[in-house]
C-alpha cells in the first residue's frame, strides 16, 4: 500500500521545484479562479517557515499589507502556484520566524544575505 502512495505522490512533485530559504523575501505567483475565469495574483512576503517533505511541503509568507500583517501558507507542489521568484536573500539562524509576528517597522525586517 505504502508503495502505491509513494507514486501517486512522485507524479505530483513539480520538475522544478523553486529554491529558497526561511527568512528571504519572495514574490509568490498564485492562481487565482474568479468565476469562470484565470488570473494571477502576486504575493510578496518574508518567508516564515518551510513545513513538510515530499509532495506535503509546504512555506507560509508573510507581508504587511496597510499596518495589518498578512499570512498566506502555500503548498509548494502546488498547480495554483505559478511560480516562486526571490527577491532577496535573509540572514537568519532559525527554520522558523514566528519571532517577526509580534514584531513592527524596523523590527520586523531580516537581514539581507552578504556572498
Amino acid at each position: 500500500m505504502n508503495e502505491i502512495i509513494r507514486n501517486i505522490e512522485a507524479a505530483q512533485l513539480k520538475e522544478n521545484a523553486p529554491e529558497f530559504n526561511v527568512g528571504d523575501t519572495v514574490k509568490v505567483y498564485g492562481k487565482i479562479k474568479e468565476g469562470n475565469r484565470e488570473r494571477i495574483q502576486v504575493f510578496e512576503g518574508t518567508v516564515l517557515k518551510k513545513q513538510g517533505g515530499g509532495a506535503r511541503a509546504t512555506f507560509t509568507v508573510r507581508k504587511n499589507s496597510n499596518g495589518i500583517g498578512v499570512e498566506k501558507t502555500w503548498p509548494l507542489h502546488s498547480p495554483n502556484v505559478e511560480r516562486v521568484e526571490v527577491v532577496r536573500r535573509g540572514k537568519v539562524r532559525r527554520a522558523k520566524l514566528n519571532y517577526l509576528r509580534g514584531r513592527v517597522g524596523k523590527r520586523a525586517k531580516v537581514k539581507e544575505l552578504v556572498k
